[in-house]
């Protein structure tokens, strides 16, 4: 998703490329939650608002800071930033519900955090303001935080299904993300491409909508269910050896502690789900 939407966006703006593919693929997810659960399940039984938040929150928040900040920023970057969403929820629980995380997941937490911040930087400072990096990976880390906010929103649905939950959410998502993409081509910040544009990237957005909207929730969701979050989390952090991979096979050459601060921040979550793991065995 972020080598592709990284060449995608010299063409589509990143508020396009976020409604685009949500336009389309909220009516998917409408068919979907229909065949499954019938016409009532399309309903919001008095829970609009908490919808609406969280929706806008993480669907309109998320695409339109990670689209954003990716145009500023490198894909592998992205994806590293993306992986710390493990310890950012341990975080957001410890803050908004007092569960203060083990020790030892703290310990991991840091450790995460460093190597993210080598691969950023490249062991110097310097490299956080050449050619806009510095924005791009801020606004993707606080994309990131918008869908940690998002998963954290689960007992505000309970007796809903996760489909019905996706669904119900998405649709106010994506009235937002058409919303900030208006507003923004009235302020002239972007422009609406033309067809000629839109056509020279049908395969991209095909991907987008099919792939990485409908099968990529839809499989996550079903992921959890049968591996549980804890296996579903350690299965995230191939994300970014995924994309480190691609932009490799691509050309892309990567400096020794660029790999290096990958590996610390895989390990550290690999050691924190096998600790976690671990812990939740225990009689």
């Amino acid at each position: 998703m972020f080598s592709i939407a990284k060449r995608t966006l010299p063409v589509l703006d990143p508020f396009f490329l976020g409604s685009s593919r949500y336009c389309v693929g909220v009516l998917l997810f409408i068919a979907i939650l229909w065949l499954a659960e019938g016409r009532p399940a399309l309903r919001y039984g008095g829970r609009f608002l908490p919808a609406a938040v969280f929706g806008l929150v993480g669907f309109c928040g998320f695409n339109i800071l990670v689209w954003w900040g990716l145009a500023y920023t490198r894909p592998e970057h992205a994806s590293i930033i993306m992986a710390l969403q493990t310890p950012m929820t341990a975080l957001a629980v410890w803050l908004a519900r007092g569960l203060r995380p083990a020790p030892f997941t703290v310990g991991c937490i840091a450790a995460a955090i460093g190597g993210v911040l080598l691969v950023v930087t490249k062991g110097s400072l310097a490299q956080l303001f050449e050619g806009g990096s510095l924005v791009g990976d801020l606004l993707v880390f606080l994309g990131a935080l918008s869908w940690v906010i998002y998963t954290m929103a689960g007992h505000h649905f309970s007796g809903w299904s996760p489909l019905r939950m996706t669904v119900l959410t998405c649709i106010p998502g994506t009235i937002g993300l058409v919303a900030v993409n208006a507003f923004t081509i009235g302020m002239g910040y972007s422009v609406l491409p033309t067809l000629e544009q839109v056509w020279s990237v049908k395969w991209q957005l095909a991907y987008f909508i099919v792939f990485t909207v409908v099968l990529g929730v839809l499989g996550f969701n079903n992921g959890v269910k049968y591996l549980g979050a804890l296996n579903a989390m350690l299965m995230l952090n191939l994300v970014p050896i995924i994309v480190f991979a691609i932009e490799a096979w691509l050309g892309r050459s990567f400096a020794a502690i660029e790999i290096g601060g990958a590996a610390i921040v895989i390990g550290a979550l690999v050691a924190n789900n096998l600790y976690l793991r671990r812990t939740s065995a225990r009689p």
